[in-house]
């Protein structure tokens, strides 16, 4: 009889867990996204764009930190294609990054679901295809990743979030482009600037004496751009994930793939007001303006808009020293993000990782550290995973500049589980340069002019620098990052400026240990598509 209780009372507490993992498991959010052609014309000239649901840009995806995201994408286009998730870090899982190294593409006419998690993440993030020339056309949007009600934010909750993605726009099609690049030609200055995707008309309603929350991502192909709003101040509260002091800037420069969050306060006269984006570091300056308008007013918009930097390297450099880490404010967690003392940690590895430009066969190509990266057709992880050999070569890439020419190779450094590593971006060239690191963030130490040198550490910021996943380098200039090799998997670092990136400028990071535990990564997933020598 006893043991029949006790039988029952096991039963019992078993069931009972089971029943709270089943109520205390994260919330599941899922889309269904057909990516076709259709014809847009945000330009005034007809043109082929790619549409998700009929859209462009693509939907914004709003989710919550934790939450499991599942996003059938049905590919409707001629081509292959795969959609990344700039900014996700996908945690243990680099098998939903979306990139050639770690998945195959989803073939016209057939569809995939990406299995993902916002795993411990907020923020302002965007998505885009990461295949051939695609994002030239569009398939874009904003993707912002919301914190859970029982986590504070560090500053009075906006009254409405808008999000504006700002884009460099080519009246050419994107297949025009990539055969422009195939055949060894420079890529062609821009046409023009769009604010989700329009030159001059998107608007932006809010009430007086309300604050908003404006969510602003630079998902163009090659242009550092400066946003402002005439008339209002624009009070720093967020870089792609991470919580910044509270500075209150009159214009921000926003680089290429770069995102970040600012509150605006409705406190003028109550009319329509110009919301300007311009081009930095370009001859002519290209200017995209929306409307920021007080509901109830009449009153139009009226001109000068308001002056921003042009050139102006100096001044750049300058602010993104001045934006910092919060260092008492929590992110995704209640515990405060500076409990994490990064400037403390050793150093395990130091690479320094210079751009290039030259030409292979006749035809441009650019490289980091004189490697010009080619995709296989087998992706690496892929390869990794089932231990297929001649897919790539580890540690071809060498971790300061070589002399010599630039060559082709399929790159990879290999780092072992939580190396703490300091990577210079050494820019060499006469253009400004934009980096992003899939699968991590990383703290962004450091800004210089000339070549870099172990004694430039000391003008490392080891305190308060912000953390985020996309740096800018500027002309004849070095940035410097610190990154926790925490996130186990095969890690894109590529240029944000696409067609460099198209064209070589990528590498991939291995990032290991023997253990094979779901601890530090999953498994395969069980949907993967199979190409290359993976196929057979």
């Amino acid at each position: 009889m006893r043991r029949a209780i006790f039988l029952h009372f096991l039963l019992g507490t078993v069931a009972c867990l089971i029943a709270s993992v089943v109520r205390a498991e994260d919330p599941y959010k899922y889309e269904t996204w057909t990516v076709t052609y259709g014809q847009i014309a945000p330009l005034g000239v007809k043109q082929k764009g790619i549409l998700i649901n009929g859209q462009f840009p693509g939907p914004t995806l709003n989710v919550v930190t934790n939450d499991n995201v599942l996003i059938t994408v049905i590919n409707k286009l001629d081509d292959p294609l795969l959609i990344t998730w700039n900014g996700v870090k996908q945690r243990k899982s680099s098998w939903q990054d979306g990139v050639l190294g770690t998945n195959c593409p989803i073939p016209p006419n057939s569809q995939w679901t990406y299995k993902m998690q916002m795993k411990d993440q907020i923020g302002t993030f965007t998505y885009f295809p990461s295949t051939l020339m695609h994002r030239a056309a569009g398939g874009f949007g904003g993707l912002n990743i919301l914190a859970r009600s029982v986590i504070p934010v560090p500053y009075p909750k906006p009254f409405e979030q808008f999000t504006l993605l700002v884009s460099d726009w080519w009246k050419t099609d994107n297949k025009v482009l990539k055969q422009r690049l195939d055949q060894g030609n420079s890529f062609p200055f821009p046409d023009a600037l769009l604010i989700n995707g329009r030159p001059n008309s998107f608007k932006f309603t809010g009430m007086k004496g309300y604050t908003y929350l404006f969510r602003v991502s630079n998902v163009g192909l090659t242009t550092s751009i400066n946003i402002r709003i005439q008339g209002h101040t624009l009070k720093l509260v967020e870089v792609e994930g991470a919580h910044t002091m509270q500075e209150v800037y009159e214009s921000l420069d926003i680089h290429v793939g770069q995102s970040m969050a600012f509150l605006v306060t409705l406190h003028a006269n109550p009319k329509d007001y110009y919301i300007v984006a311009s081009t930095r570091f370009t001859k002519p300056i290209l200017t995209a303006t929306a409307i920021l308008h007080y509901q109830g007013s009449n009153t139009p918009a009226s001109k000068p808009l308001p002056i921003g930097p042009t050139y102006h390297v100096h001044w750049s450099m300058k602010q993104a020293r001045t934006i910092r880490w919060n260092l008492t404010a929590n992110a995704a967690r209640p515990n405060p993000q500076g409990a994490f003392h990064y400037g403390t940690v050793p150093v395990t590895r130091t690479l320094v990782l210079a751009n290039s430009a030259g030409k292979i066969n006749g035809k441009r190509r650019y490289a980091i550290n004189k490697v010009s990266y080619i995709n296989p057709d087998t992706p690496l992880k892929i390869a990794d995973f089932y231990n297929i050999p001649g897919v790539f070569q580890l540690n071809k890439i060498k971790d300061n500049p070589p002399p010599g020419p630039i060559v082709l190779g399929t790159s990879v450094f290999n780092f072992s589980l939580h190396d703490f590593t300091e990577i210079v971006f050494q820019n060499n060239e006469k253009t400004i340069q934009s980096y992003h690191f899939d699968g991590y963030d990383f703290w962004a130490v450091g800004y210089g002019p000339g070549q870099w040198n172990p004694t430039m550490r000391r003008k490392y910021n080891l305190v308060d620098a912000t953390s985020r996943c996309t740096i800018q380098v500027y002309p004849n200039s070095w940035s410097t990052i610190l990154v926790s090799l925490d996130n186990k998997g095969m890690w894109n670092l590529r240029s944000a400026i696409w067609p460099r990136r198209y064209l070589g400028q990528e590498t991939y990071f291995r990032v290991w240990n023997t253990e094979h535990s779901l601890y530090t990564e999953y498994d395969i997933p069980p949907n993967a598509i199979l190409c290359g020598k993976a196929k057979h």
